[in-house]
């Protein structure tokens, strides 16, 4: 039995994780470290009700101050890990080294940024809360422009929010189609049309050259040669897993910590969340996933893994799930598609945009995406965790209707 349990990574993940702990009945020592100096809080909302002015800080909180006390955590926040070695057992914090019993990585990651902004004002990246309220400060001095580099969904959702705010609005996107990568331009397509019907300025099939400006940015140049005058920039180009202080750990990094299906990076060590890379056998691949409710049930699985003998674990094997907010819809996305995938459209119209599409791929279904559809989605979602066919999926469609 072991004594305590690390957990490094003080957000979702790594709380879920130690609710996971103690709710299985470990009574040893729990230590949770975060390099932030806020208890841990909800990522989603800073780019939607957080931004808007909606909501207020407290209102991000995971848990209740009452239920993270009940934990009996050795919280140890606004410190930062700074080294690992897997064959000693030891953990630095703050260049300080301390053994293990069990560690659970839950580090995970940071904003992409764009080469030669660092110095000038006026240019965001949104991830933390700290990131959230300077942005949110920004907008409510009204810029003469926003410009959103990235129609990802943090992108998408940025903009979005700044339209409630009254401002001019431009997003630019190097792909045909905002989530082009993920939905396919079809899909892609709809999604652009409701930015352009908010008033959103959408360059796609653009990327950014140049953001122009000596101690604030005062435009941005794109690959098309057009300048965009601006005063806000708010930059939304993907995450970089936080995986540099385990460069010598004795660990696998490839594009996050690698771990085995059970979640398992090393003999006592696990991953979870935007950091963890692992071969989901659902899907036979090894994936990286980056939504919420993974780092919600990975959390859980990983702290589990490190109470349980080889024979014990079991596989992670999760249908991925996530969903955004955007004006008056919700978007949601169960599955993995990729733009090559066959579509479907099983339920709704893209004019109206209230609707589900399906993906399928080599005979299975895939995917399903909805805006403003939850039923459906979930019903498709039941589908695919159940392995479902494309034909299967496509005859319950047909009843459906």
């Amino acid at each position: 039995m072991r004594s305590s349990v690390t957990i490094v990574g003080a957000s979702l993940a790594g709380l879920r994780a130690a609710e996971t702990l103690r709710r299985d009945g470990f009574d040893g020592t729990i230590s949770l470290i975060g390099d932030e100096p806020h208890v841990p809080y909800d990522r989603p909302p800073l780019s939607k009700q957080f931004l808007s002015g909606d909501w207020e800080a407290d209102r991000l909180a995971l848990s209740p101050p009452e239920r993270i006390t009940g934990l009996d955590l050795d919280l140890r926040l606004g410190q930062r890990a700074t080294g690992l070695d897997v064959c000693s057992h030891t953990i630095e914090v703050e260049g300080t080294a301390e053994g293990y019993d069990g560690l659970l990585i839950a580090t995970g990651a940071r904003c992409r940024t764009i080469r030669g902004t660092e110095g000038i004002d006026g240019v965001y990246t949104l991830r933390n809360l700290d990131d959230g309220l300077a942005i949110r400060a920004a907008l409510r001095d009204s810029p003469r422009r926003v410009v959103v580099v990235g129609a990802g969904f943090i992108g998408a959702e940025v903009a979005a929010t700044a339209v409630g705010y009254g401002v001019p609005v431009t997003m630019v996107e190097a792909l045909p189609a905002p989530l082009g990568r993920v939905l396919g331009d079809t899909v892609g397509s709809v999604v652009a049309e409701l930015h352009v019907d908010h008033g959103v300025d959408l360059r796609c099939g653009v990327g950014v050259e140049e953001i122009c400006g000596t101690d604030s940015v005062e435009s941005v140049r794109l690959s098309d040669g057009a300048v965009v005058e601006t005063d806000l920039v708010v930059v939304g180009i993907g995450v970089v897993p936080n995986t540099e202080w385990l460069e010598d750990s004795g660990l696998t990094i490839d594009n996050g910590v690698l771990c085995d299906e059970t979640c398992l990076a090393a003999p006592d060590v696990t991953a979870a969340g935007d950091v963890a890379r692992w071969p989901n056998p659902r899907y036979g691949e090894l994936m990286r996933v980056e939504h919420w409710d993974n780092a919600v049930e990975q959390g859980a699985h990983a702290a589990r893994r490190l109470m349980q003998s080889s024979e014990e674990a079991r596989p992670f094997s999760p249908v991925p799930w996530f969903w955004s907010d955007q004006y008056d819809r919700k978007v949601q996305l169960a599955g993995r598609a990729r733009p090559d995938d066959e579509v479907r459209l099983v339920d709704g119209s893209f004019q109206e945009r209230r609707f589900a599409v399906i993906y399928g791929r080599g005979g299975r279904l895939t995917a399903v995406f909805g805006m403003n559809r939850p039923r459906q989605v979930m019903q498709f979602k039941g589908l695919l965790e159940s392995g479902a066919s494309w034909n299967e999926a496509l005859d319950f469609a047909e009843v459906q209707t």
